[in-house]
């Protein structure tokens, strides 16, 4: 009888890989071990119940929700579009969905006020029409984090929904069920995990944009200032409370890895 295959990974690390990957490893982990150290524990309490920082968490919070809320009324479709239609372009749409991950923040904040600025493509109509303007206001924080948060939650989306056996589906249909009725009744639960993990991935980014809201958004206390833009602000007049609220969010990471520990972390 033919012995089995070793395992891969068992064995011992060889030195050349060991060595760089430990270094790795301790750049990853050290600023956030500083981040640790030099906390100020001791005022904590004092500068996480300050007036400031309590606006600012509590419009994260509301912004960062509302924009998942936006990308799963939006994403989910799309996800869905991406992974059952086949039509011609669906690649260069695939791309375009993705890009928002490697675009620049910055350059992302850009791009939404030539769109929806008061003299943009679509918000010089907004404004003429509805007297809507969008940038420097909550709404315009929404609508930053969701143009960066939406495609986490489409490609956890879509590649759940590629897992997923179609046959399903075609079963409902073939029952009389409508291609809507039969996404609802039968497709959504099923892929309920991926859309709750696709969700919190995208409400964690959508809490730590930075570039675009401080572009498309301004940095307005009370209105268009979240948690990443008071870190910035506190670190240049009170180092302390930088830490303080850098700890916050370093927390809700770690909250959220927590959460998906099942879906990336389980061993195989």
């Amino acid at each position: 009888m033919t012995p089995p295959p070793p395992r891969p990974g068992r064995g011992g690390a060889p030195l050349p890989l060991l060595l760089p990957a430990l270094a790795g490893l301790v750049f990853l982990v050290l600023p956030l071990v500083a981040l640790l150290v030099r906390a100020p524990w001791r005022s904590m309490p004092d500068l996480l119940t300050s007036a400031e920082v309590w606006q600012a968490l509590r419009l994260s919070l509301v912004c960062a929700t509302a924009a998942t809320a936006v990308s799963l009324v939006l994403g989910v479709p799309l996800a869905w579009l991406l992974a059952r239609v086949e039509f011609r372009g669906r690649g260069l749409v695939r791309a375009l969905v993705a890009l928002p991950l490697v675009l620049p923040p910055v350059v992302g904040g850009v791009a939404l006020l030539m769109a929806l600025g008061r003299n943009g493509v679509v918000g010089r109509w907004l404004d003429s029409w509805f007297g809507l303007t969008l940038p420097f206001t909550t709404t315009g924080v929404v609508i930053a984090e969701a143009f960066v948060a939406m495609p986490f939650l489409v490609i956890s989306v879509e590649g759940t929904l590629r897992a997923a056996d179609p046959r399903y589906e075609e079963a409902a249909t073939t029952l009389g069920a409508s291609r809507f009725t039969a996404f609802r009744r039968v497709t959504l639960p099923l892929i309920a995990p991926g859309v709750a993990a696709g969700a919190v991935l995208a409400w964690a980014r959508a809490l730590g944009e930075f570039g675009a809201t401080i572009t498309f958004a301004g940095n307005f206390p009370g209105r268009t200032q979240t948690m990443p833009l008071a870190v910035y602000l506190a670190l240049q007049n009170d180092p302390e409370a930088a830490i303080a609220l850098s700890l916050v969010l370093l927390a809700v990471s770690i909250a959220v890895l927590a959460g998906l520990r099942d879906r990336w972390m389980t061993a195989s």
